[in-house]
This record gives structure tokens, C-alpha cells and sequence, in this order.
């Protein structure tokens, strides 16, 4: 079995990007990183990509009529590099219909929190604030919704005393990246099945 062809979207500084090239390295997953796409000609996720030889591209939405356009060429550019799985890396943008029917059940996403709860922005905060004891990271396919797809695996992290937000989430993005690369190893290996509308994992 050939490794895993993966395209990874970012929109910021790519610390979860990071942890796959580093997890494949390391030979934890059975991985490609086919292409690196950045809605943001500054996003740090690019010069990853340079550090590690992964080709790279950086699409201005403005230089598109709409939204549906953009995505078309963000899933044209993937298509060209032969990826077989859309993964998130903070991406800042809901993907469009146009986007998704083209790799269904394909494009994965994290967040930073125990979904259905706290979808969207700043959802570690969001969680604090609230006094929740467990908070944690998610797994999802990614749907036309925000943070709506169907779950594939989680993590929880325990809430401390001593916590603020930032130190949560600091604590909730070092399981992200234990997460996600452990994920992706599934998907190489075939492991992730929906079955009755849910996620089976077969190990």
C-alpha cells in the first residue's frame, strides 16, 4: 500500500501542519504531503512547507470573483497534486459546497474543543469561560456547516485550577498534535469507515 497523499489548507503559522511532516518523518504514519494551499500570502504554514521541501501555493480570495470561484481553484490546485485527503490546519475559511462535492468525505478538520460544544471561534475561551472541567480537541469531516461535520475522534484535556484560557489552549494544542498525525494514520490505513451515519473506526 502506497502512503497516504495528503493536501494540507492553512491560513496561519501551521503548528499543527508541523506536527504531520514531523510524525512522518518519524515513520508514525504512512503519509505524503502532496501540496501546502494558504488563503495568506504570510501564513508561517508556507515557509514550513519551504523548510521541508513541500511544494506550495499561496491563492489571494481577492483575485477571484467569488467565493465558489476560489474554492474551485483551491480544489483544482489539489486535484493537480493527486492528494487524497483535504486535511485543515487552521484554515480561516468555510468551504463552499463547490469545494466539499469534490472530495466527499474527504476534507478533515481540528477544533479546539469537545464538539457539539463550542463551535467556531475562540472555542477555548469559549469553554473556559463557560467552567466546563473537560475540555479537549476534535476530529471532524468537514460539511458546509461551522464545525457541524461528523465527528471522527477526540481528546479530552482536564480544565486545571491554576488555568487561564490562553494556558488551556496551550495544553489543548499540544493534544491536537498528538491527535491529528494519529488520525491521518488511520485514514492511510484504511481504518475509518461510516457506517449508519456515524464513524467507525476499525482497529
Amino acid at each position: 500500500m502506497s502512503a497516504l497523499k495528503i493536501a494540507v489548507l492553512a491560513s496561519g503559522r501551521g503548528s499543527n501542519l508541523q506536527s504531520m511532516i514531523d510524525a512522518i518523518a518519524e515513520k508514525e504514519i504512512d503519509a505524503q504531503i502532496v501540496r501546502v494551499l494558504s488563503d495568506k500570502k504570510d501564513a508561517y504554514a508556507l515557509q514550513r512547507a519551504k523548510n521541508n521541501a513541500i511544494p506550495c501555493d499561496y491563492l489571494q480570495p481577492s483575485g477571484y470573483a467569488n467565493r465558489e470561484a476560489y474554492d474551485l481553484a483551491l480544489a483544482a490546485k489539489i486535484k493537480e497534486s493527486g492528494a487524497e485527503l483535504v486535511v485543515l490546519a487552521g484554515f480561516m475559511r468555510i468551504l463552499s459546497p463547490a469545494f466539499l462535492n469534490c472530495f466527499p468525505n474527504r476534507v478533515i478538520n481540528i477544533h479546539p474543543a469537545l464538539l457539539p460544544a463550542f463551535p467556531g471561534l475562540h472555542a477555548q475561551k469559549q469553554a473556559f469561560d463557560y467552567g466546563v472541567k473537560i475540555s479537549g480537541c476534535t476530529v471532524h469531516f468537514v460539511d458546509a456547516g461551522m464545525d457541524t461535520g461528523k465527528i471522527i475522534a477526540q481528546k479530552a484535556v482536564p480544565v486545571l485550577d491554576t488555568d487561564t484560557a490562553d494556558r488551556l489552549a496551550d495544553r489543548i494544542l499540544v493534544a491536537e498534535h498528538a491527535l491529528y498525525p494519529e488520525v491521518i494514520g488511520l485514514f492511510a490505513q484504511q481504518k475509518i469507515k461510516i457506517i449508519n451515519d456515524k464513524v467507525k473506526i476499525e482497529y
